[in-house]
This record gives structure tokens, C-alpha cells and sequence, in this order.
């Protein structure tokens, strides 16, 4: 049974994805290829480079969260930096290109210039990372082809026409990482360095700029839930994923077996009707009816 994937973003909640793809890959599905946005975006390379479940989640494991967000030279304006994530991503994918994955895959980004959505899917995959991920003001903008890129989430958190253009005759199996409209916003804590004691650390949470963190982040979680909503109606997904990541927030250390399993979980709740959408008989059905578009 073949599908296509689209992976929305939503930080550390996304490690759930390596769950989603797991599961569907033990129910017998074929993920022809995926679309990703943000950590969705992240997750959606290193699976189409050719790594299973396990050594993604393998590798995430064993990275040092803590050190992910340092600041160095190469950082522009943002509140923290990624030359961990680059080191993280040079030993991982190197000089590799689109052209290297096993699938197609592709992933969004905004330019902040136009203020038009991008798709990237040729380059460097190391590039194509940075700019989904670049969450506006938190992370720094990727400088490329004449773009300031963004986090692809600010238009599209759940990549679902990207993978259609990817696939347009395959199922397409959305992950939904946004919290529903109905849930209470959290509210959002600074990330510090683990080994500040707790004396410094509640006193830099006290100072203005975490304040002004939580009202940012706040504000990014509420405009992201409703793009995400009006989107997933537009686009109509064949089926939506939605594991139980609601407890966590985009920055949280976590531990990642745990969260994987969540999204194990999810696809388990939704398996009696993707199996109905991905029939033979509902996929000629989709065909003599001209589909969903």
C-alpha cells in the first residue's frame, strides 16, 4: 500500500514522527514520498536520505538537546543559535543533495523579501534544514539564492499540497503536531544552559526578555494552530494523524523513545480508516470522482 506523507512542524513534539513512520511502515505501507515542514521538514530528509525509524530516533537519542541552540559567528540576528544543529547535520547528511535521497522529499520555507511560500527540493539537504526550521526571531534566517528563509510553518504547518505535488495519485497521510483551537495556551519558559543553577535560572525567567519569550512563543502557537486548522480544510488531507504532544512545548527537552511512541500510538487510533482510504475500491472511487483537490 503505498502512501505519501506530510509532516507538520512543531519542535521537540515532532520527534513523534519517527512513531507515525514506524508504525505505518510495520501495517505494511510504502511511504513513496514525504513533504515536511519545520522539524517535520527535518525528519522528512534524514528518512528520504535513507535512514529507518531507529536510526533516526538513534541519533536524536544521542544528541546533547542542550548544546543544539549555542550561538556562534555565523548566526545572524535571533534569539538563539544553531551551530549545534549545523555540526549535528555535518556529520549526518555532509555535502549531500536532493538528488541523493532515496524518495522525493521536499520542504517549505517562507521568504520574509516577498512573503511567499518556498518549496525546496534541489541543493544542499543541509541548507534545506536550516531554512524550514529558522522559527522567526528564535533561529536565524538562511541566506539563500537571493531568499531570507524562514520556518515553513508560518504559511504552511502541515505540508499537504507539497505532498501532493510530490505524489498526486497516493493517499496522503498528514501529521498534525499543532494543538486543536480549543486547548488553553501554555505558557513558555526561556531555554538556559542545564547547568545553571536554580537560583540563576528563576531569575533569568523573571527578566523582560523571557517575558517578552512567552508572549512571542504564545503568539506563534496560537497563529500556527489557526493556519494549520483553515489549511487542513483547504487541502484536505486523505487522512490526519494527530499524536497526543499537546503537554509538550517546541523547545522542551524530552526524551525521544517517548514521544516517538506517541506517535505510534496515533496511527493506531486512525488505522481502521486509512486502511478504508487506501483501499483499492476508495482509491478508484477517488479516480472516476476526479480525487480531492
Amino acid at each position: 500500500m503505498d502512501i505519501t506523507l506530510a509532516l507538520g512542524g512543531g519542535g521537540a513534539k515532532g520527534n513523534s514522527h519517527i512513531g507515525v513512520i514506524r508504525r505505518l511502515e510495520k501495517e505494511g505501507y510504502t511511504i513513496r514520498s514525504v513533504a515536511g515542514t519545520s522539524f517535520g521538514g527535518l525528519v522528512a530528509i534524514l528518512y528520504a536520505s535513507g535512514l529507518c525509524p531507529d536510526e533516526i530516533e538513534e541519533i536524536f537519542t544521542s544528541t546533547d538537546q542542550g548544546s543544539l541552540y549555542v550561538r556562534d559567528s555565523k548566526d545572524g540576528p535571533s534569539l538563539l543559535g544553531l551551530s549545534g544543529v549545523r555540526k549535528l547535520l555535518d556529520e549526518i547528511l555532509g555535502e549531500k543533495t536532493f538528488d541523493d535521497l532515496k524518495i522525493p522529499c521536499a520542504v517549505t520555507a517562507v521568504d520574509t523579501k516577498t512573503g511567499s511560500e518556498v518549496v525546496i527540493s534541489e541543493g544542499y539537504l543541509q541548507d534545506g534544514v536550516l531554512a524550514t526550521i529558522a522559527l522567526p526571531g528564535i533561529f536565524p534566517l538562511l541566506h539563500l539564492n537571493g531568499w531570507e528563509l524562514m520556518d515553513g510553518g508560518v504559511l504552511n504547518p502541515v505540508p499537504v499540497t507539497v505532498a501532493r505535488m510530490l505524489s498526486p495519485d497516493l493517499p496522503i497521510v498528514a501529521v498534525v503536531l499543532n494543538d486543536p483551537l480549543d486547548i488553553p495556551v501554555r505558557t513558555y519558559s526561556i531555554p538556559v544552559p542545564a547547568m545553571l543553577p536554580k537560583q540563576i535560572t528563576d531569575r533569568i525567567h523573571r527578566l523582560h526578555v523571557a517575558q517578552a519569550f512567552d508572549i512571542f512563543m504564545r503568539a506563534v502557537d496560537l497563529s500556527g494552530r489557526a493556519v494549520a486548522h483553515y489549511r487542513l480544510e483547504s487541502d484536505a488531507p486523505d487522512i490526519i494523524v494527530r499524536p497526543n504532544v499537546h503537554h509538550l512545548e517546541m523547545l522542551d527537552k524530552v526524551v525521544v523513545k517517548d514521544v516517538a511512541m506517541l506517535g505510534e500510538d496515533a496511527v493506531e487510533e486512525i488505522l481502521p480508516e486509512l486502511k478504508r482510504v487506501t483501499s483499492w475500491t476508495s482509491r478508484m472511487s477517488k479516480k472516476i470522482l476526479g480525487g480531492k483537490r
